[in-house]
């Protein structure tokens, strides 16, 4: 399996269903569905759902139907944007570029960009919830809605963002970088692999497995986040390169530098690998987005 050709045909998938899942612009609140659509369909990686669609697949093949699981993959993909529409705002991270695009806010304004935002999140549990996408049972979709609304909240995204923002320009601790880490950036991502692996019915053993995998490569998600955001270009990038340091941002370059920081990047992905000794073949492609996440540029 060659990951390039892997990752553009899941993208493409993920992106096929957002127009049968997310409302289109139309009607009174035209605006308002322009602007969400706008951030959700300006590009990006897709890590997120694509975890969701092959984590499940490691565990029930093909036999579980992409109708069940593609609408918690596009959830969180809306998730996932909505938080890159509130950090790029003037009070938070006042990035003017997104995905090489500009931001939501410079063309819909603050108060339209935060209701954008407001409206992915909402709309996230309303597929979530929604009994006309998939046949899961209401307890498997009750744990899935408990997993990411966890993730995304005060003990995960959230929380991690505001001790982010918090611990800009001070001498911030080695535990304080690890809180912020594993919030901001690995909670979203290890619910993704949850949720996939609740959807296709993975059992304790497998889902403790998971949340390692996830955990660690969450962790080396930011920690190459921060590489590229230190040595990568605004070009490469599609958003502000260096901000990082011009904010005071907490960050592994910061505490430890650029050698040390890739080691350590390195060692979250290969101890990502290890915890899936036990799954089979069908678990390649969690094995090579772990990998990806570790070389990609940008």
């Amino acid at each position: 399996m060659e990951i390039k050709s892997y990752l553009n045909e899941q993208r493409q998938l993920v992106e096929a269903a957002f127009d049968q899942f997310i409302p289109m612009a139309g009607g009174e609140f035209s605006a308002h569905l322009k602007a969400m659509r706008y951030s959700l369909l300006a590009g990006g990686k897709r890590v997120r759902p694509i975890l969701c669609l092959a984590t499940a697949r490691s565990i029930a093949g093909d036999t579980i139907s992409d109708r069940n699981v593609l609408p918690i993959a596009c959830a969180l993909e809306c998730i996932h944007t909505y938080s890159l529409v509130h950090d790029d705002l003037p009070a938070m991270d006042n990035d003017d570029l997104r995905r090489g695009k500009a931001t939501n806010h410079v063309l819909y304004g603050e108060a339209g960009a935060i209701l954008a935002g407001d409206g992915l999140l909402t709309w996230a549990f309303d597929l979530l919830s929604n009994p006309k996408y998939g046949n899961l049972d209401a307890d498997k979709k009750l744990r899935i809605i408990h997993c990411i609304a966890r993730a995304a909240g005060s003990f995960g995204m959230v929380g991690g963002q505001a001790l982010d923002i918090a611990s800009e320009n001070t001498q911030f601790p080695f535990e304080t970088l690890q809180t912020i880490h594993r919030c901001k950036t690995g909670a979203l991502i290890t619910a993704s692999v949850l949720a996939g692996g609740i959807a296709a019915g993975a059992n304790k053993q497998h889902l403790a497995a998971l949340k390692t995998y996830g955990e660690q490569i969450g962790l080396a998600f930011q920690i190459v986040d921060d590489l590229l955001n230190a040595t990568a270009t605004t070009e490469q990038l599609g958003k502000a390169a260096g901000s990082d340091e011009e904010l005071g941002k907490a960050t592994y370059p910061a505490l430890f530098g650029l050698e040390e920081t890739r080691r350590l990047a390195k060692k979250a992905v290969k101890e990502a690998i290890h915890c899936l000794a036990d799954f089979d073949e069908k678990a390649s492609p969690l094995r090579l987005l772990a990998d990806y996440i570790y070389t990609r540029s940008h």
